[in-house]
């Protein structure tokens, strides 16, 4: 019995590890195709459905889909309301792992086939192709799935020679409708130890088709599994921000929304169920009991605990799609935004709260976010530094000069957590093309930071120029307002090509170089000019002060035009 049990225990790792390797390989061969889709999506929330079918469809987890879906909302690229869209369609989506195990790990013993499958995806893996590699992760990643549900079977014990079992069962089912809630509990249970609602559905089905329990509490798990599956998604958005937490319990309620109109019409669901299938020319599953005695009964429980699975979801899809903005209105209500958060946002990072998501791809995301942001914060030191420039009063310039020392300090700052964010992306599994992103991004978030470098050197400047009783006249005042004016639009021109990048548009060099060359053409005319004047001058000390002021805005240009650069 012991070893029974602990080969159940391993052919659930076997199948959990294989689901997982499946939907990896096709994560990473899908390349970044499955995440533009994602971040193309409009505000039509019946795309969004669609779109979240078809994702998990693919990659065969709701939950890869759905905290990849957290990932983006944590990012900004998905509004709340779409991501509601996609979550829905997610939970359609993920119904298509019964159908496969329905008709191919039960029909067809797939089993006979997996080692000569692995063979295969190991040749494929050690192909020098990186879309190979990842296709040989998937095939591997399929077989071990249903050699893994072949041990399952085998591993559960027989009722005929365990009769012990079926009558240890048989205690829970004697309740009415409180044996419905047991089984909805224990399938809830074993989905949040599994983190898998894949691996329990097969589970289940596997215990049914065993005769283990009837068809009736065997829909009553597949409802309870559909609540524990919420669980990996609300654990990816605890490191989220608010709009991604909130994202996570939209999933949830959407699920719990289901299971409640499901319980309570439990009795006449269960039987539209058998009465579809018993439509097909089967025996109706509601009325089998635990004879399982024929390969048309094995088939008509199989079948019928898919079809209930998918009939669930599309129903609780087509109630609730239409309660979109009402269901995000709920969960803001639940989860509030913390108190001065938007007076304080700038002052931390906004996107990578928490370490990588899901897949490397989607970290540069949300990574190429934040830089976003980076860029902003830097831009507004910028607006700070003409304003210590331009004080007309001591005090006045201690405030600007201390806003300047604080904004490099924030620099400083996030190019450290960006960099760990970084550092955290495992560079085992990537594409030589991704390893390339995650270098341009280090060399852009220091190009950042030497950017508020800059902006407190100009206020030492100007410090030097205090101290030695001196001041610009109106018409340096006006040409450095011009200089910075310049830098400003660089600015521009820089954080745009960063939004472009982060949303997998091309980049406008041409803009980012003629910027930078109206900078150093400036640059060139207010030293030749500056030089000329200090000739007949007897008080130089105030152009060199002006001089380092236009020199040292022309070297934050020079920084600007390296981030757009490394971006091509």
């Amino acid at each position: 019995m012991l070893l029974q049990i602990l080969t159940l225990l391993g052919a659930l790792g076997m199948f959990l590890f294989g689901m997982n390797m499946m939907s990896s390989g096709l994560q990473k061969a899908s390349g970044d195709r499955l995440r533009k889709l994602l971040s193309s999506i409009t505000s039509n929330r019946f795309r969004g459905v669609i779109t979240g079918l078809g994702i998990t469809a693919l990659i065969q987890s709701s939950s890869a889909t759905t905290v990849m879906v957290v990932g983006f909302v944590n990012a900004g690229l998905l509004t709340l309301i779409q991501a509601v869209g996609v979550i829905m369609g997610a939970n359609i989506g993920t119904t298509m792992t019964a159908w496969i195990i329905s008709l191919l790990g039960f029909k067809a013993d797939i089993s006979i086939i997996a080692v000569p499958l692995m063979a295969l995806g190991f040749i494929l893996s050690m192909m020098k192709s990186e879309k190979r590699k990842n296709i040989g992760e998937f095939v591997i990643g399929f077989a071990l799935l249903f050699l893994g549900l072949s041990f399952m079977k085998s591993s559960v014990p027989d009722l005929e020679s365990t009769p012990e079992v079926l009558s240890f069962i048989q205690g829970w089912t004697s309740y009415g409708f409180g044996s419905v809630l047991l089984f909805l509990l224990i399938g809830t249970i074993l989905t949040l130890i599994l983190q898998s609602s894949s691996a329990t559905i097969a589970l289940t089905m596997v215990m049914l088709t065993m005769g283990w329990m009837p068809f009736e509490f065997a829909a009553a798990m597949i409802l309870g599994e559909n609540i524990g599956t919420t669980i990996t998604a609300n654990i990816a958005a605890t490191v989220g921000n608010t709009s991604a937490k909130r994202a996570a319990l939209a999933h949830t309620v959407f699920n719990v929304f289901g299971v409640v109109w499901a319980l309570i019409f439990f009795r006449p669901f269960v039987g539209f169920i058998g009465n579809i299938i018993s439509s097909l020319g089967l025996p109706n599953p509601t009325e089998i009991g635990l004879e399982v005695t024929s390969d048309a009964n094995q088939t008509a429980l199989l079948y019928g605990l898919s079809m209930l699975h998918t009939v669930f979801n599309v129903i609780t899809t087509f109630i609730l799609v239409w309660f979109c903005p009402q269901i995000v209105k709920l969960v803001s209500a639940i989860i509030k935004m913390p108190k001065g958060s938007e007076e304080h946002e700038v002052f931390r990072l906004k996107y990578i709260e928490g370490g990588p998501v899901s897949t490397a791809e989607l970290s540069i995301k949300q990574a190429l976010r934040e830089v976003v942001h980076f860029g902003r914060i830097s831009q507004k030191g910028l607006d700070y530094a003409l304003k210590a420039v331009s004080s007309k009063t001591g005090d006045e310039f201690d405030t600007y000069r201390k806003k300047l020392v604080k904004y490099e300090e924030i620099s400083d700052r996030m190019e450290l957590e960006i960099a760990n964010y970084l550092h955290k992306i495992p560079t085992a599994e990537i594409s030589t093309a991704t390893s390339e992103k995650i270098r341009t991004l280090y060399s852009i978030i220091g190009e950042l930071e030497s950017l508020g470098d800059s902006g407190e050197t100009i206020g030492n400047i100007i410090v030097r120029r205090n101290l030695h009783n001196k001041t610009f006249n109106e018409a340096e005042l006006k040409n450095i307002a011009n200089m910075f004016e310049r830098v400003n639009i660089a600015y521009n021109v820089m954080i745009a090509n960063l939004t472009c990048a982060a949303d997998g548009k091309p980049v406008d060099l041409i803009s980012a170089q003629n910027a930078e060359v109206q900078i150093n053409q400036l640059r060139n005319d207010l030293r030749d000019e500056e030089m000329y004047k200090m000739e007949g001058k007897s008080d130089f000390l105030t152009s060199v002060y002006y001089l380092d002021l236009i020199s040292e805005l022309e070297r934050m240009g020079d920084y600007i035009i390296n981030v757009s650069q490394a971006l091509v």
